[in-house]
């Protein structure tokens, strides 16, 4: 039987096969390249102190920004949100980066430089502010985490689906109200921008009273974080350009008890669609239990429920709060403030899930973060 004759493939044949599969590569590989984000030109300042920093923001205005972790900011600049020419690093200020030990009737300081990870596993933030360290705890991944700091967490730009999305797609749409636009796309008749905020860490520090120390142009200030945050998803911090945010102080909240719980569609990545900040303390009223209790024989003589994610600004749940304060915190009552803080929250169609999901879930966010505060 005769053998069937074999075709010749010769080493040139094989070049060009292999060139002819470079080049497709490359042409891939080049399209690709053309439509990836890419960071917009800026010069990098690294000064070595606060003062120096605020120095760089008055030389060069609105031409620069300050840059801590990046982990938000560098997105955002991708999508060209943001195009500051210059960006003046905070990373080498050691300033920024300690966490004080400051006794009982001080409360704690943090420096706004202190990484995320650093605040969910500081054994002293644990112990005193547990619902502060879990709420860093619960941001993102840990590799963002180790990069990301609790001042840009607390100033996080606020977020809406209408308004992070590549430049081109925003330019299609005829950009929004909170960049270049005149219209909130979210509801067109809304005198003012409607973005979400998205810090996880901003609820707890509200529920906690905080104050934020800030430097600026003009000096020095502090500002009580009940006043720091605007119901406003353009303009939503009470922080001019210029100032930097140097530090944060805890007051002492011995004996209290705290939790924070965070609805997200995956369980890492992902920003809130709703967070639940509860910080309450409970005194003996001398009164024996009661039928429905939660196991707790004491009444509520302080409590703070903070709503994160479901407006421009964190709320301060004051109604909800208003119906335990004095009482003993029974399972009916809990769930009579949460169907009141549920009353607050007014999502809009502008972030994951449905607006209806997410405000059936504040009620039960609210009943679940109480019940597991009292069992701290």
């Amino acid at each position: 039987m005769q053998k069937p004759k074999l075709s010749k493939f010769s080493i040139y044949d094989s070049i060009n096969l292999s060139l002819i599969i470079f080049i497709d590569n490359f042409k891939i590989t080049n399209n690709y390249l053309k439509y990836m984000l890419r960071l917009p030109p800026f010069e990098y300042h690294a000064p070595s102190s606060i003062a120096e920093a605020v120095a760089l923001k008055a030389e060069h205005g609105d031409s620069a920004m300050y840059s801590a972790g990046g982990t938000d900011l560098f997105p955002n600049m991708k999508r060209r949100q943001f195009t500051p020419q210059n960006l003046i690093g905070l990373a080498d200020l050691e300033e920024l980066h300690t966490i004080s030990a400051e006794n009982s009737a001080n409360g704690l300081l943090i420096g706004s430089g202190v990484s995320l990870s650093e605040v969910a596993q500081h054994a002293g933030i644990r112990r005193r502010f547990p619902a502060l360290a879990a709420a860093a705890a619960l941001v993102s991944a840990p590799q963002l985490r180790n990069m990301g700091t609790i001042g840009g967490n607390l100033c996080l730009d606020t977020r809406c689906n209408y308004y992070n999305q590549t430049f081109q797609w925003r330019k299609a749409l005829g950009f929004c109200l909170k960049k270049e636009g005149d219209t909130c796309w979210v509801a067109r008749s809304s005198p003012k921008c409607l973005a979400v905020s998205s810090s996880d860490c901003a609820p707890v520090v509200l529920a906690l009273n905080a104050e934020f120390n800030l430097v600026g142009q003009e000096g020095q200030r502090t500002v009580p974080a009940t006043e720091f945050y605007k119901n406003d998803g353009a303009d939503f911090l009470n922080k001019t350009p210029d100032e930097l945010l140097v530090s944060i102080r805890l007051p002492e909240h011995e004996g209290w008890k705290m939790n924070y719980k965070k609805l997200r569609r995956r369980d890492s990545i992902d920003f809130p669609i709703l967070g639940v900040a509860t910080a309450l303390r409970l005194e003996n009223s001398g009164r024996s239990g009661a039928p429905g209790s939660t196991g707790s024989t004491l009444d509520c003589a302080e409590i703070r429920i903070v709503l994160g994610a479901v407006a421009s600004a964190p709320l301060r749940a004051y109604e909800a709060e208003k119906v335990l304060v004095g009482e003993r915190l029974t399972t009916e009552r809990i769930e009579a403030a949460a169907q009141l803080a549920a009353k607050l929250a007014k999502p809009m169609d502008n972030t994951d899930m449905t607006l209806g999901f997410r405000k059936k879930m504040v009620t039960h966010f609210v009943t679940e973060a109480l019940k597991e505060a009292l069992n701290n």
